[in-house]
């Protein structure tokens, strides 16, 4: 009798510890009753990692004085281009935050359905500022890019690739290059 009574109350034991971690789990800073929540940068922490990039590639770079004149240009479009991303993602968030229901993509798709120019004349703006924003990068690291040595060339392309829109796939196309011979 007292194996059962021990195996009962060792058991309850168990499974009452399991539902009470579970539900820490789930009541954790930052979960919420639709589920866990992902950490989302502020404003401030985007700027803190745009300065740290920028920061990043001017040290990897290892720039000479007559090459330190074009950077202030170069800077100045990266931190341009960067801000209008920030922004973006902003809005974003801001809208999920506003508007819970437009989160799932079929209230988005409904919701953009409705009226097909409008959303033309949304997508064609932001298309128009970012490729705005990026003629004012290429044009300003034309300069900087033209007057660095080989090496330099090198780490520019692998510091900087995480401003363009697919950074995760730079390092398998890079690699593959380097591995054919081939120099960028």
């Amino acid at each position: 009798m007292w194996k059962t009574v021990l195996a009962a109350t060792a058991a309850v034991a168990i499974a009452g510890t399991t539902l009470v971690y579970g539900q820490q789990r789930f009541n954790d800073a930052g979960a919420g009753p639709d589920g866990p929540r992902h950490w989302r940068p502020s404003a401030e922490d985007i700027g803190a990692f745009t300065d740290a990039r920028v920061a990043a590639l001017k040290a990897g770079l290892k720039l000479t004085v007559d090459q330190e004149k074009n950077w202030p240009a170069f800077e100045q479009a990266y931190r341009e281009l960067a801000k209008l991303r920030s922004d973006r993602m902003e809005r974003r968030f801001e809208q999920r935050r506003d508007n819970p229901g437009a989160a799932d993509q079929r209230a988005d798709s409904q919701r953009d359905s409705v009226n097909p120019i409008e959303r033309l004349q949304r997508e064609a703006d932001a298309l128009t500022t970012r490729g705005t924003a990026l003629k004012h990068l290429a044009d300003a690291s034309g300069p900087l890019y033209q007057s660095l040595d080989d090496g330099q060339k090198q780490r520019f392309l692998l510091l900087s690739r995480p401003m363009g829109p697919h950074h995760h796939d730079h390092f398998a196309f890079w690699r593959m290059h380097r591995e054919q011979g081939e120099e960028r």
